[in-house]
């Protein structure tokens, strides 16, 4: 029996007027069960719709050029097999008389269930649905993304995009543009922020839907080695992928008070405190510093070790001191929060040093611990270390040989863009392909003002394990473009091995250091040695040219800089 149906636009979240870039059938065409029957093109992605069942197109509704939305009529299929025409405006499904035939691994809800759905987790569950396997997502918050879209990487670097115009604009008025003092509208500026944070969320979400990955809201926990509770349900896998994440570390001993926060609490900026202390010099300090000095908070930060981004290079961290301790109230090195008492009139702070200070609004970043040992991991037989971390090996197996973990919950370094890169990997190994996780660089990025970038050895390891290096440092100050950007306070360091200059390690201070530091990442990736990159051509005038000169001056060719004699004859 036959019937006509029309296909009309799904549910695809919260777009509108998407406009058609490709139709890839005309009518009397024939087409089979999820062919392609028109792409879409949103703000977030390009999108099929597929054809619902098997049939003939007898009409085209739409042409290349037209905008449509949910429940737009796309064309008219002649059925092959009843069809049940239903009332919403979704494309209709297939009715037939026979149940269709059971997937491999059936006696399980999912074929892969992955917990979390940060970066690492949604790229992991996408991965594994476009490799054929049947995907459950499980995430305990209401939308996709997890901390770094939610209420991380994404809104904390909104809001450093709003403060680095506003020091633009007041830089400028040494360079004769002045615009006054910036007006600030705490709830515009928080409205904007939530909806980049909402467009790239929304922006999931329909990728999810698009490659049919369930998703499941609520807290996972492990019942046993093959299923998670979440709520009132229990899902049952063949393969798992952890991809639970991390959250803030806290400080013991300090008082319940709504004026101490962590970044979560601070990226919400509900107000500007008239002084902020910040008890932590690391990244996420350091960047929702640079947001609230931007805002007319003064600042003091406060940092146990003898450096701000202990870890990183102290050369590469200098250009930053120099600037922000021109800027904020205080940095205090070297220095513990010792107590904290809630007074009416403020937070009482006792240092270290035995001073005392009074502050409208602490912020503590003193870093971040991974959840896993917070998911019952010892129900399904998985190990979790002391600290939180669950073990794995090159393929992100954990000791359980069909558990995965991924991203911060699995290892050092906790970055959203490792675990993305674990996530396919993990996915990857699930369908029965032959891959591992061993990247020879992984960036770490500061998003402060100046920037700081750096990948591979750092000096300070090298000195640590005994390795011989040289380094090639190119300063800003001799950048025509940093100059022209009135922020000559950067450089670019290259280390590279004695004898074949084969580039170990590279570090950026500087305007846009996050963007630039891929070149190295990738240089480092092959192998490259300094000749290979002082032999690719950078456009100029550029920030990129510099790690072009800092290459040139470890190969002894440079000429925009007179290099030391011992390297000018090489």
């Amino acid at each position: 029996m036959s019937d006509a149906m029309e296909v009309r636009v799904p549910d695809i979240g919260d777009f509108t007027d998407v406009p058609v870039i490709e139709i890839h059938v005309a009518a009397g065409d024939e087409v089979a069960p999820e062919d392609p029957l028109v792409t879409l093109e949103s703000d977030k992605a390009t999108m099929d719709v597929p054809a619902p069942l098997a049939g003939t197109v007898t009409q085209l509704q739409v042409k290349i050029g037209d905008r449509v939305s949910e429940g737009s009529v796309l064309l008219t299929l002649h059925a092959d097999r009843k069809v049940a025409h239903e009332d919403t405006p979704s494309a209709q499904a297939a009715v037939t008389d026979e149940p269709p035939p059971a997937p491999a691994g059936a006696d399980h809800d999912a074929q892969v269930l992955v917990l979390g759905s940060g970066p690492g987790g949604y790229t992991a569950a996408f991965r594994a649905a476009d490799l054929g396997l049947r995907t459950v997502l499980v995430e305990r918050y209401e939308a996709l993304g997890g901390v770094c879209l939610n209420v991380g990487c994404i809104p904390s670097k909104a809001l450093l995009h709003a403060a680095r115009v506003m020091a633009e604009a007041e830089e400028m008025a040494e360079h004769g543009i002045s615009f006054g003092p910036a007006k600030i509208d705490l709830d515009a500026l928080r409205s904007w922020k939530e909806s980049v944070v909402g467009r790239l969320t929304a922006g999931v979400g329909q990728l999810a839907k698009q490659r049919k990955v369930e998703v499941v809201h609520g807290t996972g926990s492990f019942t046993g080695p093959h299923a998670i509770a979440v709520g009132e349900r229990t899902i049952s896998f063949d393969n798992c992928i952890i991809a639970a994440g991390s959250q803030a570390a806290a400080i013991p001993g300090l008082p319940e008070d709504e004026r101490i926060t962590d970044s979560t609490g601070a990226l919400e900026v509900r107000r500007t405190p008239r002084r902020l202390l910040v008890i932590g010099g690391g990244i996420i300090g350091l960047e929702m510093a640079t947001v609230y000095d931007a805002l007319g908070s003064r600042v003091t930060v406060v940092e146990l070790l003898d450096q701000l981004i202990p870890g990183c290079d102290p050369d590469l961290v200098e250009p930053l001191r120099k600037r922000v301790a021109g800027r904020y109230q205080d940095i205090l090195l070297g220095t513990k929060v010792e107590g904290v008492k809630a007074q009416k009139s403020g937070l009482k702070v006792t240092l270290s040093t035995g001073d005392a200070q009074t502050f409208d609004q602490i912020l503590v970043a003193v870093g971040r611990r991974p959840n896993g040992a917070a998911l019952g991991a010892d129900r399904a037989g998985v190990t979790v270390s002391p600290d939180g971390f669950i073990p794995v090996d090159a393929q992100l197996r954990t000791n359980v040989a069909h558990i995965f973990a991924i991203g911060d919950v699995a290892d050092a370094p906790l970055l959203a863009h490792k675990a993305s890169h674990q996530g396919k990997v993990a996915a990857e190994v699930v369908a029965g392909h032959d891959v591992t996780f061993d990247p020879l660089a992984i960036p770490s990025v500061a998003y402060t003002d100046p920037e700081i970038a750096w990948a591979g050895l750092t000096e300070a390891q090298a000195r640590e394990h005994g390795v011989e290096y040289e380094r090639a440092v190119f300063p800003w100050a001799a950048s025509g473009r940093a100059l022209s950007l009135a922020r000559p306070d950067g450089l670019t360091k290259l280390l590279l091995e004695p004898g074949s200059r084969r580039l170990l390690g590279a570090g950026i201070t500087g305007v846009g250091a996050g963007e630039l530091i891929a070149e190295a990442v990738h240089a480092l990736e092959m192998g490259s040695d300094a000749e290979d990159v002082a032999l690719t051509i950078h456009p100029h005038p550029t920030l990129s040219e510099t790690v072009g000169f800092a290459a040139e001056l470890g190969q002894g060719t440079i000429t925009d800089l007179l290099a030391p004699r011992s390297t000018r004859s090489r």
